[in-house]
């Protein structure tokens, strides 16, 4: 997201790294944001922990950006980041974790749904020997039919295909190790699946109750517009999470149902020029054509990727 990362002068420096970074990604959160502030600033100040704020505006239309520009004025904490365009929730928290310098990152939502209060709680577990932990919200305020009923069907699918019990994906409230999260790609909707990616890696992922309460100004940035984006993301993380644990049988598969199709188109055409020798099938044959070759490609990928792998298991890690 650098190129669309817009650190603002004065308020956004290098500085050397701390233990804690509160990333919070912001769309249209203007009234929210000074209670927000305040809220975390409560919430840590018995902690000990050395901290900061990383406020992400991701491309609002209204004065949020101001307002967190005049905050961060006030607290040498508090650092905002400013994408030039709105680019949805995941591009607005890989921003914050290019941006931010804790060895440790937790994020939350801007609206004052999630509770500041409990972050204390997620680092706690965090140091009880996890790489993840996430927050689900045991108790939560939203209508049942637009928002908690399909996020309920969504978890439980996201679950069954990935192998990962999270009971709540979409819940923002997470802690996590910066030097875990820095190596998942993160794009589309790609933020609520990071336990899911992170797993296979050997994550180490936990999950507790946390808080949950009423919107309090402005309405939900999220509908059901967005589950098609949840499935074609699920997808493709089924599709790398099988690839990734055996290239050839992934590859394999794919060859071979390119491979039947062209064999089908091929028979179906040779059927037809047996009983018409003048039919034109110029067209279904090179669709034919192209299936057939697409498979002999997949082949040749998951044999490569296969090799890749073999040579990378076998090379030795050095460790001091």
């Amino acid at each position: 997201m650098t190129g669309s990362a817009e650190p603002e002068a004065g308020l956004f420096g290098y500085h050397e790294a701390m233990d804690l970074s509160i990333i919070v990604p912001m769309y249209n959160e203007e009234a929210s944001l000074p209670h927000l502030h305040a809220a975390i600033v409560r919430a840590m100040a018995t902690s000990g922990v050395d901290y900061e704020m990383v406020f992400v505006d991701d491309g609002s239309s209204d004065s949020t950006f101001e307002v967190a520009r005049g905050l961060a004025a006030g607290d040498s904490r508090l650092r905002v980041v400013r994408l030039r365009r709105n680019a949805g929730q995941t591009p607005a928290m890989a921003a914050g974790f290019e941006h931010a310098r804790g060895e440790r990152f937790v994020t939350l939502d801007a609206d004052l749904q999630n509770d500041p209060e409990d972050i204390p709680r997620l680092l706690a577990t965090l140091d009880e020997g996890y790489d993840i932990v996430c927050g689900w919200r045991e108790k939560r305020n939203d209508p049942f039919l637009t928002r908690r009923l399909p996020s309920l069907v969504a978890n439980r699918i996201i679950a069954r295909v990935t192998g990962v019990p999270i009971r709540d994906n979409g819940c923002s409230l997470k802690a996590y190790r910066a030097d875990l999260i820095r190596r998942v790609p993160l794009y589309g909707e790609m933020h609520r699946f990071i336990p899911a990616m992170a797993k296979p890696a050997g994550a180490r992922v936990a999950q507790i109750p946390v808080r949950h309460h009423p919107r309090r100004y402005g309405r939900s940035k999220y509908g059901l517009s967005r589950v098609w984006k949840v499935l074609l993301d699920l997808l493709m993380i089924r599709l790398l999470a099988s690839s990734a644990a055996s290239p050839l049988a992934g590859f394999g598969t794919a060859a071979a149902g390119a491979a039947l199709l062209g064999g089908l188109g091929v028979a179906w055409c040779v059927r037809i020029a047996w009983r018409d020798p003048s039919s034109g099938l110029l067209v279904p044959m090179g669709v034919s054509a192209l299936f057939l070759t697409l498979s002999c490609f997949l082949a040749l990928s998951g044999l490569l990727c296969e090799l890749v792998k073999s040579r990378g298991a076998l090379t030795p890690v050095i460790s001091s």
